[in-house]
């Protein structure tokens, strides 16, 4: 695994609050931090992992698993990575935040679903968890109220209704306060709507 990282806002030894930010299949870490100018986020450290040949894993997040390793295991084990360098600045869980859109959207919700506890918030622009069916047994610990925002298209090519339905009630079952926003024929994108949300839900100075 590529652990190029790059980097933005706030510097992590100065900052009290940081945003991973995990870019989709096909582009870049400079992609993803791109949307952080949309975002109430002024205050945070931006850190954006670049997966190698710009894919966390090969094939669709709906393959079995097994199918998409050792990528699919390589990918989980960076963002660990990430997140421990964070914490190593002095940053705790709870003011560590998750973004990603579709590849890299259904990447945050797996690794923090895997890994769950009392995040700042997490954002999935159009994801859900990784594989042919949500298998609970991979999942544990507690989210303890973690705010995760999930907005996605019906119909959306990459990611079904069904699994980010089924992925939300996962996490709410793990103690999340889940939102979820399904928008008619939005196409695989971000819209303004979602960054608004974000915004109220994730990252208000309320939270």
């Amino acid at each position: 695994m590529n652990l190029d990282t790059l980097t933005a806002g706030i510097n992590l030894n100065e900052a009290k609050k940081a945003l991973i930010m995990i870019h989709g299949r096909g582009a870049e870490a400079h992609d993803i931090l791109s949307i952080a100018k949309y975002l109430d986020v002024a205050d945070f450290a931006l850190v954006a992992p670049q997966a190698d040949n710009r894919t966390w894993y090969p094939y669709s997040f709906l393959v079995p698993i097994a199918e998409n390793e050792p990528s699919f295991s390589n990918s989980l084990h960076a963002l660990s990575q990430v997140l421990v360098a964070v914490q190593q600045n002095g940053i705790e869980k709870e003011n560590i935040y998750f973004l990603g859109f579709s590849q890299g959207a259904c990447l945050a919700l797996e690794f923090t679903a895997r890994n769950a506890a009392r995040y700042g918030g997490v954002v999935a622009f159009t994801g859900g968890l990784i594989g042919d069916k949500v298998y609970e047994e991979h999942y544990r610990g507690n989210f303890e109220g973690t705010p995760i925002f999930i907005g996605t298209s019906d119909p959306d090519f990459h990611v079904p209704v069904e699994r980010v339905d089924q992925t939300a009630v996962l996490l709410e079952k793990m103690g999340a306060n889940v939102t979820k926003k399904i928008y008619d024929n939005m196409g695989h994108t971000i819209s303004q709507n979602e960054i608004d949300l974000a915004n109220q839900l994730i990252f208000s100075k309320k939270q």
